[in-house]
């Protein structure tokens, strides 16, 4: 993950995807022309069980990144979080245990 939200995010492209692909903490972006001049721009995030919808912007005009830039960050950054606690978790529990 960049360390600023104005950076780049690293991009994989695929073609044909088989859903078992998407691994988690990535996110896949897809776009296709919309119904006028735009492009409809969807984002999913894989989880460790699933894959979910994370947004939808159809029909987004010129130059969509910057409207879609920060969804995926914030993404990015809450599956980072949500692994830490995760594993925190898991020790806590291990050491409990033990």
């Amino acid at each position: 993950m960049p360390p600023h939200s104005a950076q780049p995010i690293h991009a994989l492209w695929i073609s044909d995807r088989d859903p078992a692909q998407l691994r988690p903490g990535s996110i896949l972006l897809n776009w296709e022309p919309g119904v006028r001049d735009g492009m409809d721009v969807t984002a999913r995030l894989g989880l460790a069980s699933a894959e979910v919808l994370l947004a939808s912007w159809p029909n987004l005009p010129g130059d969509w990144t910057p409207v879609v830039h920060p969804t995926v960050f914030e993404a990015i950054g809450l599956h980072a979080a949500l692994s830490v606690a995760t594993d925190a978790l898991h020790l806590a529990n291990h050491l409990a245990s033990a």
